[in-house]
């Protein structure tokens, strides 16, 4: 695969570009220079053995009889060597096997033109062969020229100059051959100072996706890469800005909620007072006035734990929470968390063994007194907490037997403040339970998830690594839109 990815790269394809370019310019340069030279060649050899054969026959014509007989023409022949064939009507002179290769075609030309005719062909085994024919004329003592009737045909092989146009070929395959590895290099360095701006920018963008949001590309030019390195720094600039300013209005809402939740503690706690000494002196009153009484206490206790819940909230959120580690029987702390609330009757506790792991008790008592409460309030009984244990991973799963979550309630029922049914009765929760469950299973480096079970219900399953480490894991706050309560 990464293989793939780099043919498909930019780098791979600009060196592909650069260097067909180059093979191709090369190789049709070569073509052409290697066309040209061997063109020059045929066409120096082909003058050189006409005007040679020219020149042998101007040196014997002159003592030749006419009408010649069969010596006068064997001895033209002979003057311009094998290979040979002279003519007079019935009269004929050959020597050599190749003068087979002579053409009615040329014979035709030589009768028609009445000069000197030259055909290059190629023989039945692939070799190169130039074909010269002649009249032979007379000149008389005045000057004047006649046909004499006499034909001459002769043979030469072109093999030197096919031998001289194969080293020329060879040659221009040697030059492309050699200008690959130059290609390559210069396309290395080509390519190299193109997508060194490239690669400077992703190195940028990374850098931003990591958060640094100070990163930065210094543009180079006024190329299409230095605009858009001036629009990546820009959009850096807003995001920057941006990301400030989130973080100071975050910051300002933390710091709001802990401060508020910290002020309302002390008249909080007067208020508790207070409501403790109404109760006792309601006995007595009128069940009206009783009435009163009771819902004040449990307006006051649900303030109190609301109070509770977002100086914990605030806590996450500021990156302040801890674990206190220690060893913890698990199967122990669920049965004491059930029973301290009044719940060891209506839920089945189901655990094969007795696990004990290190983690923070208190938070663990935390997360199953959420889990369990919810499923009593919002699921339906029966309500099974199920305890298992692996040599890596403690997992405890909180099942009840009411409708079920449907999807979309599952994938936000972690949200603060936020309830499936917004016109459901309110209920004595304070909207963060499971939020504040979920950042307890987290700050364990465990994790806490929603569906439903497969024979219908809620199903809430809690996952701890065994080993937790020596530091705490990391609270990162939610991120949810406020709506009340939990399901």
């Amino acid at each position: 695969m990464t293989g793939r990815r780099w043919l498909r790269g930019l780098r791979a394809r600009l060196l592909v570009a650069f260097l067909t370019v180059t093979v191709l310019g090369a190789a049709a340069a070569a073509w052409a220079s290697a066309r040209s030279a061997s063109t020059a060649l045929v066409d120096g050899e082909q003058r050189r053995i006409s005007e040679t054969i020219v020149g042998q026959v101007r040196t014997v014509t002159p003592q030749l009889a006419y009408p010649p007989d069969r010596p006068a023409l064997d001895r033209l022949r002979t003057v311009v060597g094998e290979d040979t064939v002279v003519g007079y009507r019935g009269l004929r002179s050959a020597d050599g096997a190749e003068t087979r290769l002579v053409t009615p075609a040329l014979r035709s030309a030589v009768r028609a033109r009445g000069r000197t005719v030259t055909q290059r062909i190629t023989a039945a085994d692939g070799r190169p062969w130039l074909l010269v024919g002649m009249p032979i004329v007379r000149t008389a003592p005045n000057g004047a020229r006649t046909p004499s009737g006499i034909e001459l045909y002769a043979v030469r092989s072109l093999g030197g100059v096919e031998v001289q146009i194969d080293d020329l070929s060879r040659s221009a395959a040697r030059t492309v051959a050699l200008t690959l590895p130059l290609a390559a290099l210069l396309a290395l360095v080509a390519a190299r100072s193109v997508l060194r701006p490239v690669r400077e920018l992703r190195d940028t963008a990374r850098r931003l996706a990591d958060g640094d949001l100070d990163a930065r590309t210094s543009p180079g030019g006024a190329d299409e890469v230095a605009q858009l390195t001036v629009t990546i720094n820009e959009m850096a600039d807003a995001i920057q800005t941006s990301m400030t300013e989130m973080q100071r209005m975050q910051a300002d809402a933390e710091r709001f909620v802990a401060d508020v939740s910290h002020e309302l503690r002390t008249p909080l706690s007067t208020l508790t007072a207070v409501t403790s000494v109404l109760a006792i002196a309601a006995d007595g009153a009128d069940p009206d006035a009783r009435e009163a009484v009771e819902l004040a206490i449990a307006e006051t206790d649900r303030l109190v734990r609301l109070v509770e819940d977002l100086i914990e909230v605030s806590r996450f959120d500021a990156g302040t929470a801890v674990r206190r580690e220690e060893p913890v029987d698990v199967v122990a702390a669920v049965r004491d968390c059930l029973g301290a609330r009044g719940w060891a009757d209506q839920v089945d506790l189901v655990a094969p063994d007795a696990p004990v792991v290190r983690l923070d008790r208190r938070r663990l008592d935390v997360i199953v007194a959420n889990l369990v409460g919810n499923a009593l309030r919002h699921g339906g009984p029966p309500v099974r907490v199920e305890v298992t244990a692996t040599p890596q991973e403690l997992q405890i799963a909180v099942t009840d037997g009411g409708p079920g979550l449907p999807a979309d309630v599952a994938e936000r029922v972690f949200d603060r403040f936020y309830k499936a049914d917004a016109a459901r009765a309110r209920t004595p929760g304070s909207g963060l339970g499971l939020s504040i469950a979920r950042e307890n299973a987290r700050l364990h480096r465990g994790e806490l998830t929603a569906g439903n079970a497969a024979g219908g219900g809620a199903r809430f399953v809690l996952r701890l690594p065994r080993d937790q480490g020596s530091e705490a894991a990391p609270c990162t706050p939610p991120t949810s839109s406020p709506a009340p309560e939990d399901r």
